[in-house]
């Protein structure tokens, strides 16, 4: 690892933990207080996702050889809390374990990877372009609470990219950072150093919550996150096993679901930004990037008990400018590759569009619906109904 890595990969990992974990670890908080966690308990969920997230990621991206980025599943976590109510923490880690089957068979039995196959190249590309284009969108934002820090984020990516493309991102955070400490938006004050510790909860079962909360966990879980984060790996140029992957990421679940990990799976925005070339120059050597993220993500992990206050010292407009910058080259290049074939513009373009809406239906984001409309359109436009034919036997 260490003869291929880089600066621009220790960069690269560092930003996708710091975004991948300010962006959603409230959310992580909320879900596990809504099922009555004790703060110890939601230190141990702080703890099993980071080990989980650090370990997988490592794993799989030293055997593969590509960024294979493993995180927590976001979307899930809304699920948890929404469902929590009537559910107690016992029964919930029932649900957890459920949730860890099914990805378990999904990759088991190659279900989710022939399904993966048959997607266009077109409609994958504009589906990443579309979940990644909302992070642009608010970063661009955020200038308007914060118009000096993300005005002074945009210079510096930008000189960046003209002269230093690789550290570009590195020399948004540290601008960035430097900006907001002389604001005085960097808050410090509840930063304290507590490892921590892992406590187990015996699992119990019931119908209710693995029908209310186990299967729409793995629901969303597989159309909003695992969906577009085979994508993001596809469209930047690698073809890993994807079965093993889901088979992993079931199996992680089920091992840490009594500590707190409720389900793991591959990561889309983040992974975005491990996978660009900014990275990491050679595709071959750009794993390393990953890597550098998976030991981030247990540093964090063991440090949960600090994590809430490390995080809240960063403030929210410069998090997003970050993530906001960090993807911009990613969007273009999905954008690209997906208005690239004629025949195929529309269905992409329609992909990218509801992607972007952000809209909900029956519980599921609009990463599934943007693919589903997507897939649709290229249906209707290119099915053809082919006539009858008239040959006798002896005609043929």
């Amino acid at each position: 690892m260490l003869r291929d890595t880089s600066l621009s990969a220790v960069s690269a990992g560092f930003v996708a933990t710091l975004v991948g974990f300010t962006s959603t670890i409230a959310l992580i908080f909320h879900a596990a207080r809504s099922l009555g966690a004790t703060p110890d308990q939601i230190t141990s969920w702080v703890l099993a996702l980071g080990l989980g997230m650090g370990l997988s990621t490592l794993g799989l991206s030293l055997w593969t050889r590509a960024p294979i980025l493993i995180t927590w599943s976001t979307p899930g976590a809304a699920v948890i809390a929404g469902a929590a109510t009537g559910v107690s923490l016992s029964e919930a880690v029932g649900a957890f374990l459920v949730c860890g089957v099914l990805m378990w068979l999904c990759g088991v039995t190659g279900w989710f990877e022939r399904i993966m196959n048959r997607i266009p190249l077109a409609l994958a590309s504009s589906l990443l372009a579309g979940i990644l284009a909302k992070f642009a969108l608010l970063s661009f934002a955020a200038a308007t609470p914060q118009p000096l820090l993300i005005v002074t984020m945009l210079m510096v990516y930008l000189v960046g990219k003209r002269w230093w493309p690789r550290y570009a991102v590195l020399g948004v955070l540290l601008g960035g950072t430097a900006v907001a400490a002389a604001q005085g938006l960097l808050d410090t004050s509840q930063v304290t150093l507590q490892f921590a510790q892992p406590v187990f909860v015996m699992p119990t079962w019931s119908w209710h919550a693995v029908l209310s909360m186990g299967v729409p966990l793995f629901i969303v879980t597989m159309a909003s996150q695992a969906v577009p984060g085979v994508s993001a790996i596809r469209v930047s140029g690698y073809q890993p096993p994807v079965s093993p992957l889901m088979s992993w990421s079931g199996i992680t679940t089920v091992l840490l679901a009594p500590f707190g990990g409720y389900a793991f799976n591959l990561a889309a925005i983040t992974a975005a930004i491990v996978l660009n070339p900014h990275a990491h120059a050679d595709a071959g050597k750009r794993y390393t990037a990953a890597m550098w993220a998976g030991l981030f993500y247990i540093a964090m992990g063991l440090l949960g008990g600090a994590v809430a206050g490390l995080l809240a010292a960063f403030p929210a407009a410069l998090i997003m400018g970050v993530a906001g910058m960090a993807l911009l080259g990613t969007i273009a290049n999905g954008l690209a590759t997906s208005l690239g074939e004629p025949g195929k513009r529309e269905a992409a373009l329609i992909t990218f569009l509801v992607t972007l809406s952000g809209v909900t239906l029956l519980g599921v984001g609009s990463a599934f619906w943007g693919l589903v409309a997507g897939g649709v359109t290229l249906f209707v436009e290119h099915y053809r109904i082919r006539p009858p034919s008239h040959e006798g036997p002896d005609e043929r």
